[in-house]
């Protein structure tokens, strides 16, 4: 755990930042193994903290530059957003199956001929 010492959860969260989020080169970046970084990231709740905020901004980011797309009349933007964010509204896709129960019904029937 010496290792630990010389590496500030600040700087590792800034590092992660740095990285967008991506593991291995946040790992590269540090001069640590991933399976040192995850246990880290389990062990200390503070440091857990710290790269949950990185994640979450990161996907603020994600949506600030989805919402501009939006804005700038991407249609695919807008429908990927509504099918998002529209569910309540009926904006989704499902997938309708249609079971069919008549070969199950007609196994029933020729059990009960017996």
């Amino acid at each position: 755990m010496e290792r630990y010492k010389q590496i500030p959860f600040d700087e590792i969260a800034k590092v992660y930042e740095k990285k967008a989020g991506n593991v291995s080169a946040t790992c590269t970046a540090l001069g640590i193994a991933r399976n040192t970084f995850f246990s880290w990231r389990n062990e200390f709740p503070e440091l857990n903290e710290k790269l949950t905020e990185v994640e979450e901004s990161l996907v603020d980011f994600s949506e600030s530059k989805l919402l501009e797309q939006i804005n700038d009349g991407n249609l695919t933007a807008i429908i990927f957003h509504l099918k998002t964010k529209g569910k309540n509204r009926g904006y989704i896709e499902k997938v309708e199956n249609d079971v069919s129960i008549n070969a199950f019904e007609d196994l029933m029937k020729s059990l009960e001929d017996e």
